[in-house]
């Protein structure tokens, strides 16, 4: 019994081996999944030669092209200007921006005009006995003489006799010690040299100023100057009274600027030249910061693209027959997004953005915009 089973179970492994082949050898015989192949959608453009006008970008902030600091030069009590001492003050040219109290050494001063005109008066006698052709000017500036004004020029000396006779009296170091005081009185008081505003005001009425001692800041709000740095490439390029676009990046407004200076030093640190332009405009304000574009030249035969299409610092992608191929290209100017190249035949299918993986001979498809139908209008 026991043989008969073995025999059975033999028989039904056999079987079951036979199908279990069987099926493996079907399985061999199946078709292979046909993979598709992927074709690529890209955006292209055709090559359409002409002059590119290359701007160079750069910017700064405005400076006033007329500005002083003001500084004391004597000491004393602050005594305020024609308006009041603040900043955004406005002063018209002539005005009196400081007067710093003066009554000491203004007194000082009358003294010293008050000792010249007496010694001046003393020698008067022996002028009409021993010089009585010189008597009649010396007499002239006598009577010209008022101390509440400034003391006239000496007259004219005739003779080395009568220069020795006014020297040995002192008169002439007697004047110029009195112009000297004269000199240093009228630092007591600043005036407006040009219509501005007021910009900075470290004292107040009643400070009292130290010889030295900065007091403000005045300059003239109509007319700035912006200093940028462009690259030495250029230098060559640029002129002076050439007009610039100056953009103001929060507003978008547009500004029309001249370049009035070009400095002839190049930076040896960072190889830049220095280009200074003068706008005027009544909206801007000192230290506003602009974006200025220069224009360098006109690039003939030329095309402007996306910076990143270039390839190996010379090469771009080319449609051929759905296929990609490289060509050389020769890059004339870059920007931080843009480039201006040459070198590419008119009528050239190039990308017009990037490719991801993109390589010589990769099969592509040109994007084409469907245009919308138009419908027929309803009766």
């Amino acid at each position: 019994m026991r043989k008969i089973i073995l025999s059975v179970l033999g028989i039904l492994f056999i079987i079951g081996a036979f199908y279990v082949a069987k099926s493996l050898i079907s399985s061999k015989n199946r078709p292979k999944p046909v993979v598709q192949k992927v074709v690529k959608t890209v955006f292209v453009d055709t090559v359409k030669n002409k002059t590119i006008e290359i701007v160079i970008p750069a910017n700064g902030s405005l400076v006033a092209q007329n500005r002083i600091e003001l500084f004391s030069e004597v000491q004393g009590v602050f005594n305020g200007g024609s308006n009041a001492f603040k900043p955004g003050q406005k002063f018209s040219k002539g005005q009196a921006l400081i007067r710093i109290n003066s009554g000491e050494y203004y007194a000082s001063v009358q003294s010293a005009k008050s000792n010249l005109y007496n010694s001046i008066a003393a020698i008067m006698p022996d002028l009409r006995l021993d010089f009585p052709n010189v008597f009649q000017k010396w007499q002239n500036y006598l009577n010209q003489f008022d101390l509440n004004k400034t003391t006239p020029a000496l007259p004219k000396v005739d003779s080395d006799k009568e220069n020795y006779f006014i020297t040995g009296r002192s008169i002439v170091s007697n004047y110029y010690n009195v112009k000297n005081l004269e000199e240093r009185l009228s630092k007591y008081n600043i005036y407006a040299p040009f219509n501005g505003v007021l910009t900075e005001a470290l004292v107040t009425k009643g400070t009292l100023v130290r010889n030295g001692q900065k007091l403000g800041e005045f300059i003239d709000p109509s007319v700035y100057e912006m200093e940028v740095a462009i690259s030495k490439t250029y230098a060559d390029l640029l002129k002076v009274g050439e007009t610039v676009q100056l953009n103001n990046i929060d507003t978008n407004k547009t500004y029309k600027g001249e370049v009035v200076r070009i400095n002839g030093n190049i930076d040896a640190t960072t190889q830049t030249i220095t280009v200074f332009i003068e706008v005027k405009d009544e909206g801007l304000k000192e230290g506003q910061y602009l974006e200025a574009k220069l224009n360098a030249k006109d690039e003939p035969d030329a095309i402007e693209v996306d910076r990143n299409l270039l390839l190996d610092n010379n090469k771009m992608f080319v449609l051929k027959d759905s296929l990609l191929d490289v060509i050389e290209v020769k890059p004339v100017h870059f920007t931080d997004t843009k480039m201006v190249v040459k070198g590419i035949p008119n009528n050239t299918i190039i990308l017009k953005r990037q490719v991801p993986g993109a390589y010589a001979g990769m099969l592509v498809t040109p994007y084409e915009e469907k245009k919308n139908a138009t419908k027929p209008a309803k009766n």
